[in-house]
């Protein structure tokens, strides 16, 4: 008789704590309907990027010496630099330069390297094209500075902290 008490007993003991279980689940899934939405509409909204985003790599011709740092530190060798030696100057002029953002895994160790300062990560992170040639930007494309997503006024910027429906941050 004693043991069919304790099975009963402990039937009991499981089922509160399965209904304890239920309730904390569902207190869970309470304080979460209480948050805003993380999907955006994106091509009408946008992210603000972080201070430390490494998008789209942004050159100034004019800055560089054509030393090959940023060749020599990329994990991938792909910055192209050609280069010619003028032998009256003894010093070498930079004649094309280009990156296949492609194959660019965007460490930004050439940026970081760069003794002239010449190369800059920028917050542009749109670079999908229909063709993978067009992603191997030259010094002409990589001179180019994006537009600010900030100073665009057709695009809705969205910060990144997540916010409640009250305006407070979790």
């Amino acid at each position: 008789m004693f043991p069919m008490v304790t099975e009963f007993m402990n039937y009991g003991q499981q089922t509160i704590r399965a209904a304890r279980y239920i309730g904390q689940g569902f207190m869970i899934t309470l304080s979460h309907a209480n948050r805003l939405p993380v999907t955006i509409q994106y091509p009408y909204e946008k992210l603000i990027t972080s201070e430390r985003f490494r998008g789209r790599i942004h050159f100034e011709f004019d800055k560089c010496i054509a030393c090959e740092v940023c060749v020599r530190v990329c994990p991938i060798d792909l910055p192209v630099v050609d280069w010619k030696l003028e032998t009256d100057i003894r010093k070498k002029r930079l004649l094309n330069y280009s990156i296949d953002f492609g194959i660019c895994i965007f460490c930004g160790n050439c940026v970081e390297y760069c003794p002239t300062n010449c190369l800059s990560m920028t917050e542009e992170y749109e670079l999908s094209t229909y063709n993978r040639h067009e992603l191997n930007y030259n010094q002409i494309a990589l001179g180019r500075l994006p537009v600010s997503i900030i100073d665009d006024y057709t695009i809705r910027t969205i910060s990144n902290s997540p916010q409640t429906k009250n305006g407070s941050n979790p």
